[in-house]
């Protein structure tokens, strides 16, 4: 029905603004939330989190989900980003800045600090990717999980080489400028959402989607399936060096036994319970994954547990995931529902 030519279809510039509307109405709600003291400091601070993972969850589902690739060291890209951003904060004026409640003037020191975790992040993407992406399957999985566990290492004894205190080893980078909000983290949710939504309606999205279905055929049509698997790669990694500057901004500390390869492995359940190559699936996996450790603090030594359990009852009863590589979409929705009462009126005017 959606080929017929009598299919009502909503311009693309209305669908922008009505996203941007939708976005305007969710941090309405939530600012009036706060401000009424429904959400609490505590429950501002998982919210936080909660953004974080899912930065992170849709960042790895531009590797596993639409590139069909299985990294597993996407906690690495993460420390990089926090280190650099945290390293770069704590040589500035911000924390005098922000103690002073000029956060306004901190901005930014705030936006140069994103950039950097993002290129220094990417710069080890195009590093890691370019020999790793040459391999497939479980061999690919291997040799990331070697790099994240190289970055983890390097970290921790980086100062004894440098013969001064750059990353404080297991001790731990402590006194960063607190510059992660609430509000910055939606932003950058909102604006990483968005960017890999539009790279996979693009013909870079297209490309990489070939390459997933098949390599062969995508390579042989002329697509440098190099070049484009090096390149989601690096966008993939720039996300999760996003994620690591925010990450680094909320607590306020940072120590390399965070990013150990548990670490990913936890990202990437997000991923696969939400359903690769779907963007909707990974944000409420982050959220849900998230919220419920917080709920059932009193057994969150055994979250492993329930993670594993969940995959495998997911990978029984529903092995593509919850959302499988289905995602939602407003205008798409109300678009349908347009033509459902066009169509009905039609009937009724016959």
């Amino acid at each position: 029905m959606k080929n017929d030519s009598s299919w009502i279809r909503i311009p693309m510039p209305v669908r922008y603004l009505i996203n941007i509307c939708l976005i305007a109405g969710l941090w309405l709600l939530i600012s009036s939330l706060v401000n009424a003291g429904v959400i609490t400091n505590y429950w501002k601070g998982i919210l936080i989190t909660v953004g974080i993972n899912i930065i992170l969850a849709a960042s790895l589902n531009i590797s596993v989900g639409y590139l069909g690739q299985l990294p597993l060291g996407h906690a690495g890209f993460m420390a990089v980003g926090a280190y650099s951003a945290a390293i770069y904060m704590k040589s500035t004026p911000a924390a005098e800045l922000i103690r002073s409640g000029s956060r306004s003037a901190a901005l930014p020191y705030l936006l140069a600090a994103i950039a950097i975790s993002a290129l220094v992040a990417g710069i080890f993407g195009i590093l890691i990717g370019i020999p790793a992406l040459r391999l497939k399957g479980d061999y690919l999985a291997i040799i990331t999980l070697g790099f994240g566990e190289i970055i983890r290492v390097t970290i921790t004894n980086i100062d004894s080489l440098l013969g001064f205190k750059f990353t404080y080893g297991a001790a731990g980078l402590a006194r960063i400028p607190k510059y992660t909000t609430l509000g910055n983290c939606f932003i950058m949710v909102v604006l990483s959402l968005g960017l890999i939504h539009m790279l996979m309606k693009s013909r870079f999205g297209r490309a990489i989607l070939a390459v997933r279905d098949n390599e062969i055929a995508a390579e042989s049509v002329g697509v440098n399936t190099t070049r484009y698997k090096t390149m989601a790669f690096v966008v993939s990694a720039m996300l999760a060096g996003i994620a690591g500057c925010l990450y680094a901004g909320y607590l306020g500390s940072l120590y390399p036994s965070t990013f150990k390869f548990m670490k990913s492995i936890e990202i990437l359940v997000m991923v696969v319970l939400g359903g690769m190559g779907s963007m909707l699936g990974s944000v409420i996996s982050a959220a849900v994954l998230t919220v419920l450790p917080e709920l059932l603090r009193a057994f969150s030594d055994y979250r492993m547990v329930a993670y594993s359990l969940l995959l495998v009852i997911m990978m029984i009863f529903r092995p593509t995931g919850l959302m499988g590589s289905y995602d939602f979409s407003m205008t798409g929705l109300i678009e349908e529902l347009i033509n459902r009462a066009a169509g009905r009126s039609a009937k009724g005017g016959q």
